[in-house]
């Protein structure tokens, strides 16, 4: 493999990990995105998948218990058709239409941003019955799945039923660590993860650490507004380069 594939592996696990470690899982997805830029999309989202999950366990424990059950229990519970239609979907899809639809997701979720936070979108002002769990559960299993990129959605929901700063993270790291665990079986079916998926999974292992623990520490140092900042501009780089890749 190329150094500089190998290099942007890197970064974007390290990215990964300090978005799950100290602003949420909202953009974690990015890193999905940045690696179907250089290898197929699939095999992307199964090398991400284990890490994910790792940066999940390492930064479960300081909420252990702190989350709010009742809605992790719905949002998990409406991921599952939701995991499901997204299984169908990513069994149907070629490389070029994942690529679409990854950035698609990619540009709606930096549209998405923009609207809340220039006022013209207001989640979380409203309060949202617990039945719309449902809702926003299978569209988070499903956005998750095929991109894992769950987070915007399960947050207007979490939003909305007003949990405080910390029940609202720990839920959000429970929720996705759920979540993922229910897509390791279809990934593997579908032949997604592999020994070679494994193997680099195993290779970045220390840089999702050292991203899960830089997370933390940026969570205190470096502003929420510039973080996301940052996010935006990847993202709307990345959306756009994979949209032009699958429609080229």
């Amino acid at each position: 493999m190329e150094p500089g594939v190998m290099l942007l592996m890197a970064f974007a696990v390290v990215f990964a990990g300090v978005s799950k470690g100290g602003f949420g899982s909202g953009a974690a997805f990015a890193s999905a995105a940045i690696l179907a830029l250089v290898m197929d999309p699939g095999a992307a989202l199964a090398l991400m998948l284990p890490l994910l999950m790792l940066i999940d366990l390492v930064t479960l424990p300081p909420f252990w218990r702190r989350w709010s059950w009742s809605e992790t229990r719905v949002l998990v519970l409406g991921a599952v058709p939701g995991v499901a239609l997204g299984a169908i979907l990513l069994n149907w899809a070629n490389a070029d239409i994942l690529r679409l639809l990854i950035g698609v997701i990619a540009m709606a979720f930096v549209v998405w941003q923009a609207a809340t936070r220039g006022g013209w979108i207001a989640p979380g002002k409203r309060g949202m019955p617990l039945w719309g769990g449902w809702l926003a559960g299978s569209v988070a299993g499903f956005t998750s799945f095929i991109s894992h990129a769950g987070g915007p959605v399960a947050a207007v929901y979490l939003l909305a039923r007003g949990l405080g700063k910390t029940p609202y993270q720990a839920t959000t790291v429970l929720v996705f660590g759920l979540i993922n665990l229910l897509k390791i079986g279809p990934y593997a079916a579908m032949g997604l993860i592999t020994a070679q998926t494994l193997t680099l999974s195993a290779l970045l292992v220390p840089f999702a650490l050292i991203g899960a623990w830089l997370g933390v520490k940026a969570h205190f140092l470096v502003s929420e507004r510039a973080f996301f900042a940052l996010t935006y501009v990847l993202l709307t780089i990345t959306g756009a380069r994979l949209i032009y890749m699958a429609l080229m």
